[in-house]
């Protein structure tokens, strides 16, 4: 039996680990929870074949047959990761899923993927909280040194921990109608607030058996590495779900985000501007 695939991604601070943990109560599904190494190598499978000469000779003489070896080869390794998976649904977490979900749809169509997203405020409030309990620490791409308006304003640039994955967020305005249908945006704050309400949904889009979670009663895995991370982005599990106290944001930081993420409210955020 090969197992249907489910990916999970989305912001830092936004649930990805809770949600994970909230799956794996689900009889029907596998869930590790930790962040997995797949979706990159199957971007570094991608970026290795483009660039091997052999590969780039047969393609020259056999186009058709050639590409079909290599996406046999690459789907192969999809549903390989987890070939001894015994559950009708597996899931992985990675935030590249939804950078590269029309490759990931190429190997696996009936592919879905889960993403978990917050008001951006209590983003940057949740990594800035942290970062004062771990002050004596710098972060793993060195923000420390900057105040706290650039340390928000590096977090948010395309290529850092919130910029990255909200680009992603901002690119699905452009894919297929048939893509977006394999995307389910998961907010924190429905989760943490309507935990089993929340949970059914999701259940339901995944087309498993109805399950009810006890909000009070939930099983804690091992997390996953937070000293990579440099302790600023935590993965505990918590054995019930309670939500947490908001982040008073300096106003100044607040507008800026706002202003610079306009759509990402409008999206997702509408009643809060």
């Amino acid at each position: 039996m090969t197992a249907r695939f489910v990916g999970v991604a989305g912001l830092p601070r936004a649930g990805s680990t809770l949600l994970c943990q909230l799956l794996g109560e689900h009889p029907e599904i596998q869930c590790e929870g930790h962040s997995s190494p797949l979706c990159n190598s199957l971007l570094a499978t991608r970026r290795f074949i483009s660039d091997d000469q052999f590969f780039l000779s047969q393609l020259d003489v056999q186009f058709d047959t050639t590409y079909a070896h290599l996406h046999s080869a690459m789907g192969g390794f999809l549903r390989g990761w987890y070939d001894r998976c015994d559950k009708p649904v597996v899931v992985d977490k990675n935030r590249a899923w939804l950078h590269c979900i029309e490759l990931l749809l190429h190997l696996d169509p009936e592919a879905r993927l889960l993403i978990s997203i917050r008001e951006l405020g209590q983003i940057y409030g949740s990594i800035e909280s942290q970062h004062q309990k771990t002050i004596l620490m710098d972060f793993i791409d060195h923000l420390a040194d900057y105040d706290r308006f650039g340390r928000a304003d590096q977090l948010f640039a395309k290529e850092k921990s919130i910029g990255a994955p909200l680009s992603s967020i901002q690119a699905v305005q452009d894919l297929p109608q048939s893509v977006k249908e394999r995307l389910f945006f998961v907010k924190f704050e429905d989760l943490v607030s309507q935990p089993e309400e929340t949970m059914s949904r999701i259940y339901a889009w995944l087309e498993v058996s109805p399950h009810t979670i006890d909000p009070n009663l939930l099983t804690v895995r091992p997390h996953e590495s937070d000293s990579h991370y440099r302790h600023k982005y935590l993965h505990r599990q918590q054995g019930s779900i309670s939500p947490p106290k908001s982040h008073e944001i300096p106003p100044r930081i607040q507008n800026r985000i706002e202003q610079a993420c306009g759509w990402y409210y409008e999206w997702f955020y509408p009643k809060s501007r």
